[in-house]
């Protein structure tokens, strides 16, 4: 039993041990005895073990002062406190648990969420390190409806860093969560740190005061905090998701004035513009998009209390926002209910159109159906810079809804409306088709708009109709109780887009009945409001549905057999087990990029064979969209039992990246690696990973590389850097690459017309120049949009009318092609093979990818935007050579200068001939534009023979 803490008259202690710590996790709960233990044991069982668990119960009239009795008895560095009346919020638990803390860190959790296994320990390590006064990290959200997870504005937490106050990086008042951080005790007695106890959102002001008084802080960029959102309503709402209530509203504008006066009183009244900002892109943010699922009364009630505070914010802070956002504000707070809720649904969703727009005789373009009364609100509702003339047909905003929706027996009717504000369906002949799913269920119809009206100001409104019969939807045999919702799909001369369908919020659902479902077609009730299709089991499906609980432990076991069986150890198995059939001496199997498409050196060497119509027979492996292989190649899932039988058949294996270390080459097979590229970062066993990794590691490695029985080579460079940092001693084909064939002869007509056809897919007018702008990622910022780093949006303000930039990230970044720059910006990711935007493009922009080395084989001017070079080569892997030392073009370091340098593309072409054909020589000496022919003659020597060569002596 622990010697009582004082707390106060208000708290009663419970049972506990008195064990020395370095944290005190204070864990918060209210009527949570179902979750409780879970968040406590994820305390509990964290890295470092010397921490104490404070529960502290906000007068629970559950079962919690039983489970928080438990959890004291069972490990002693649990205490529990509570409080002697409910508080009706987070504030006063968390204060008492302040004061009951003894560790000299502190840490917060609320009793329905967790913390990662190694939370405390890596958050104090880097509080030790580097003396902060707290350390804050990443948060995942985890979605309990859907499974899926997601990241608390990763953008603040790219990487390990110290923030010597506020001001060096304002952005971190978005990062408002008392929870994900670790807090100097010391820190939060100095400054009397303690959260509001009368109203909600107390963590706002909280963190707020936190960051400003604050010397420095860190910033870690792992997962601390996970934060789970319920879906289960019988959970009880959080009051996070509470927004449905206007006392919700009231009291986030109470949290802001309150920070507003912080602020004021200690000193910092520069730092509301930032905190301004804030304000608008969260909290308000959230609101707004609250507003297609609320009634009137709710949206005025919004305007009235919002209103009076947003006319005090900073006008800098009101500029930067979203242009949609600004006309959603606009209109709500001009009592335009039923507009702002229109406009609600585009936030953040740049390819869904305005229902309606309006051009004045001097060609501005405003939002609505009718020209502004005034210059006021003209200012408020223009969008000329959305250049609604000028989008792609790909891209371009869209708007469809349902405008009647309808049951007939089995039969689902749906009268629907599209939005064109843009005209991008009168351009061109469009076939249209709803599909429902790419999954059981799943079904597709055909969509037949109505003729078009007159043209007028804002674009014509599109009728279709369309039926869903959904006895013909494709259902498991077990019947499925889940969600799917229907997309419009568009075809116009080869150009394929897909859109939501978006459903009138207020409307009942309707209800269709099949033989064993019911399927209710209603809005979402979140997001842009898509129509929603549920699935109910009926009948014996749903018998069998009631019973599934009984069943559970059985279907686990069930499910552990299942994952024995098929897991990769059971398919090793098997495979080595196919062995003792004999070698299919005719089958090859291919795979690109991990099985992602039909590209790199495994494409042209597969065509080269099909040219010379060799005796093989191919098979190529697949994951995700088989979209871009062509009709009639066979294929096979990547790590299928057809992908295990093929590759245990197979006389060849061909790819680019590594076929899965746990199947084993046999010895009659044949493996040519033609790897992805040269090599500029470092590779193999120069990397940390390996050169650091204990000897199974490196083992596993060497093996893979082992299984090796020919390596394609562009140059020397290659051997002396990728080679040796793999240790490969087996055979080399200094043939270039066969995916740079095509590069080395672009002035074919073949390549000619390649280019012609990329173009034309990305809607490029013709004349215009083509900027291919394709950066790699940066380690431990994956996903993040980091790499990212040129001002697209002053890049297009300066060069636009001439230039269309072509963005192709890595595979590993996430990117999205902002409202305002699609008229002048592609995205190029749906071009599974680079060669394509190669060929289409007039310069290459990028900063340490390896495409710098193939583009040289075309001759045109190579940019290199490296603004982040000395972190890049210090913090990241390291790389072979000093850029500057080889690069082919001018290293940029400001989109000033990369605009200065498209503006006189020909002078620094001039300025960099010579560096530029040292690059070319070093980096491209086995290339002759026949790499696929060599390789062929060379791998495949047995079947292939000598070819007689044709009148250019080569073919």
């Amino acid at each position: 039993m622990s010697t009582a803490v004082s707390v106060g008259d208000d708290v009663r202690e419970d049972a506990g041990g008195d064990v020395p710590a370095d944290v005190s996790v204070v864990v918060i709960t209210y009527n949570d005895a179902g979750r409780l233990s879970r968040a406590v044991r994820s305390v509990l069982g964290q890295s470092l073990y010397r921490l104490e668990v404070i529960v502290v119960d906000d007068c629970s009239t559950d079962d919690t002062p039983a489970v928080v009795r438990g959890l004291a008895r069972s490990d002693p560095r649990v205490r529990g406190l509570r409080l002697p009346a409910n508080s009706g919020g987070c504030g006063a638990p968390r204060n008492a648990g302040i004061a009951a803390a003894r560790a000299p860190y502190v840490m917060f959790l609320d009793s329905d969420d967790e913390l990662p296994y190694h939370a405390c320990k890596s958050l104090l390590l880097t509080a030790e390190e580097t003396g902060a006064d707290f350390v804050t990290g990443e948060v995942t959200r985890v979605f309990e409806e859907t499974g899926t997870t997601g990241l608390w504005y990763p953008e603040l937490f790219e990487d390990t860093r110290v923030v010597e106050g506020i001001r060096q990086d304002p952005r971190h008042f978005l990062d408002h969560l008392s929870t994900n951080k670790l807090y100097r005790a010391s820190f939060l007695a100095r400054h009397r740190l303690r959260f509001p106890e009368d109203l909600h959102y107390e963590d706002q002001l909280f963190t707020a005061r936190a960051f400003t008084l604050a010397r420095s802080f860190a910033v870690v960029p792992w997962p601390v905090y996970t934060w789970r959102l319920a879906a289960d309503p019988a959970a009880g709402p959080s009051i996070s998701s509470s927004r449905h209530k206007l006392r919700n509203v009231a009291d986030r504008i109470a949290v802001a004035r309150r920070v507003d006066a912080f602020l004021e009183e200690s000193g910092n009244a520069d730092l509301r513009p930032h905190k301004d900002a804030k304000f608008l892109r969260h909290d308000l943010r959230l609101y707004l998009g609250d507003l297609p699922f609320r009634d009137a009364r709710w949206a005025a009630g919004l305007a009235a209390t919002a209103g009076p505070y947003l006319t005090g914010l900073a006008s800098a802070a009101l500029a930067a926002l979203p242009r949609e956002q600004r006309v959603c504000q606009h209109l709500l707070l001009t009592g335009r209910l039923t507009e702002a809720a229109e406009c609600a649904r585009t936030l953040d969703r740049p390819r869904l159109a305005p229902r309606h727009i309006v051009r004045d005789s001097a060609g501005r373009t405003y939002w609505g159906s009718t020209l502004p009364a005034d210059d006021e609100e003209a200012a408020a509702l223009d969008i000329s810079d959305w250049h609604m003339t000028e989008q792609p047909f790909t891209t371009g905003p869209l708007r469809h809804e349902v405008a009647r929706l309808e049951a007939a027996g089995p039969r689902l009717r749906l009268l629907l409306h599209t939005y064109d504000p843009c005209r991008l369906l009168a351009a061109g002949p469009v076939t249209a088709r709803l599909r429902l799913g790419r999954e059981a269920p799943s079904l597709t119809v055909p969509v037949r708009y109505e003729p078009a009206g007159a043209a007028n100001d804002d674009g014509a409104v599109r009728t279709a109709r369309c039926e869903l019969d959904l006895r013909h939807v494709r259902v498991p045999a077990t019947g499925f109780g889940g969600r799917r919702h229907p997309v419009v799909v568009l075809d116009r001369l080869g150009l394929t887009r897909t859109d939501p369908l978006l459903a009138p919020a207020h409307e009942p659902p309707v209800t269709v009945r099949t033989a064993h479902h019911d399927v209710r077609a209603a809005c979402e009730g979140r997001g842009a409001g898509r129509l929603e299709l549920t699935w109910h089991r009926r009948g014996l499906l749903l018998a069998a549905e009631a019973a599934a609980p009984a069943l559970t432990p059985v279907r686990r076991r069930a499910g552990r057999l299942a994952r024995r069986v098929t897991g990769p150890r059971a398919r090793a198995l098997v495979q080595h087990e196919l062995q003792r059939l004999p070698l299919d001496e005719h089958l090859v199997v291919f795979e690109a990029l991990e099985g992602r498409g039909y590209a790199d050196s495994p494409r042209y060497i597969h065509e080269e064979i099909l040219r010379r119509r060799l005796p093989l027979r191919a098979v190529w492996s697949y994951t995700g969209s088989t979209a871009s292989y062509p009709e009639g190649v066979e294929l096979v899932r990547r790590g299928s039992w057809a992908y295990v039988h093929a590759i245990t058949r197979a006389r060849y294996w061909v790819d680019s990246h590594g076929f899965p270390a746990q199947f084993a080459k046999r010895p009659g097979t044949r493996y040519l690696q033609t790897w992805h590229g040269q090599a500029l970062k470092h590779m193999g066993f120069d990397t940390p990973e390996l050169r650091l990794a204990g000897p199974g590691r490196r083992r596993l490695h060497r093996e893979m590389v082992a299984r090796w029985d020919a390596l394609v080579s562009p140059s020397e460079e290659f051997e002396r850097t990728f080679v040796r940092a793999n240790e490969y001693t087996g055979e080399l084909l200094r043939t270039g690459l066969p995916r740079n064939d095509v590069l080395v002869r672009w002035n074919e007509p073949a390549q000619r017309d390649r280019a012609t056809a990329t173009r034309e897919r990305l809607q490029i007018a013709a004349g215009r120049k083509v900027l291919l702008y394709a950066p790699t990622f940066r380690d431990g910022a994956r996903d993040s949009g980091a790499s990212i780093r040129v001002d697209l949006t002053a890049l297009v303000a300066a060069l636009g009318e001439e230039w269309t930039v072509v963005v192709r990230p890595h595979y590993y970044e996430r990117f999205t092609v902002a409202r305002e720059l699609g008229h002048a910006v592609r995205d190029g990711r749906d071009f599974t093979d680079l060669n394509d935007l190669l060929l289409a493009s007039d310069a290459l922009l990028t900063d340490y990818s390896s495409v710098m080395f193939d583009y040289a084989n075309l001759g045109r001017p190579i940019l290199l935007f490296t603004d982040d070079y000395d972190d890049y080569r210090s913090v990241a892997r390291g790389t072979y050579y000093d850029l500057p030392d080889i690069a082919p073009g001018p290293m940029l370091s400001t989109t000033g200068e990369l605009v200065a340098a498209l503006r006189d593309l020909r002078a620094v072409q001039d300025r960099w001939a010579g560096p530029y054909a040292r690059f070319q020589a070093r980096f491209n000496s086995h290339e002759t534009g026949w790499a696929s022919k060599a390789v062929v003659d060379q791998f495949f020597a047995d079947v292939a023979g000598p070819e007689r060569p044709g009148k250019d002596g080569r073919r």
